[in-house]
């Protein structure tokens, strides 16, 4: 009991101070810099455009609701949530973390920040069975939807922030140009989302990676190739999202039909 207490005041606390410190970050700025006035200074294209960044608010309204959900005494004996454990809270730490490096501009140990978030989302993801269990409705808005949003975002800015990257340490690209390698990391995010939409069925996963693409799009529209590319896997993202619903209502009729 005094454990569950434990774990959820330290999840309810990490979110807290995640959002306090986001918000921070870009109204002092921290390092007299936003988070988006940093990015500008690379030359990429794994960059969508601004307004695409709003799903933040999104996010941060999803943890919230995540938070106080599983605050409630109601949810301290569920086993999912326990599941969860404190890796909600060692996110959170890494996306301060990464706040952090990025505003004082040490972006090679973003990297370890970025991968620490990305990996600690997965665990979640996967602990609290997304696609694979039933839930009630409230645990499916207020618990999964949230993270898979989170999930899929978080996707997107690892594959931005390894780009950034390696333009900040001027990597050559092994002779291919800036354009070729965004096509290539676009390529290879509908992928990842295909693969998520074809084993989980997660349409809000889907639509982040939707909408993520088709705001590098919008941005690139002066380089023909980039923003082609962009709005094809933005079109292949959601023909796998249709796919993906398919068979998850395949795979939920099966039992009734073998019965």
């Amino acid at each position: 009991m005094k454990r569950d207490t434990l774990r959820q005041s330290v999840n309810l606390l990490a979110v807290i101070v995640t959002i306090a410190v986001n918000g921070l970050a870009n109204t002092l700025p921290l390092n007299g810099q936003t988070t988006g006035e940093i990015s500008d200074q690379f030359q990429v294209y794994f960059v969508p455009a601004g307004y695409v960044f709003s799903i933040w608010g999104l996010i941060y309204v999803g943890l919230a609701t995540f938070a106080v959900y599983q605050a409630l005494p109601a949810q301290r004996d569920s086993s999912r949530l326990r599941r969860v454990g404190y890796l909600f809270a060692l996110s959170c730490l890494a996306n301060i973390i990464w706040l952090f490096l990025w505003h004082y501009e040490v972006f090679l140990l973003t990297l370890v920040a970025m991968f620490a978030l990305l990996l600690s989302l997965i665990a979640i993801y996967l602990r609290l069975g997304i696609g694979r269990t039933q839930v009630s409705a409230a645990e499916k808005w207020l618990v999964r939807v949230p993270f898979s949003i989170y999930l899929g975002w978080i996707t997107v800015a690892t594959i931005a922030n390894v780009t950034a990257v390696l333009d900040y340490v001027n990597w050559n690209g092994w002779g291919l140009s800036p354009e070729a390698w965004t096509v290539i990391m676009l390529v290879a995010g509908a992928g990842i989302a295909s693969a998520v939409s074809l084993t989980r069925g997660d349409v809000a996963y889907m639509l982040v990676i939707m909408w993520a693409f088709a705001g590098i799009a919008v941005k690139h529209g002066g380089t023909p190739v980039v923003a082609t590319a962009a709005w094809a896997m933005t079109v292949l993202v959601a023909l796998m999202l249709v796919v993906g619903i398919l068979r998850q209502r395949r795979r939920r009729q099966a039992p009734a039909l073998v019965g």
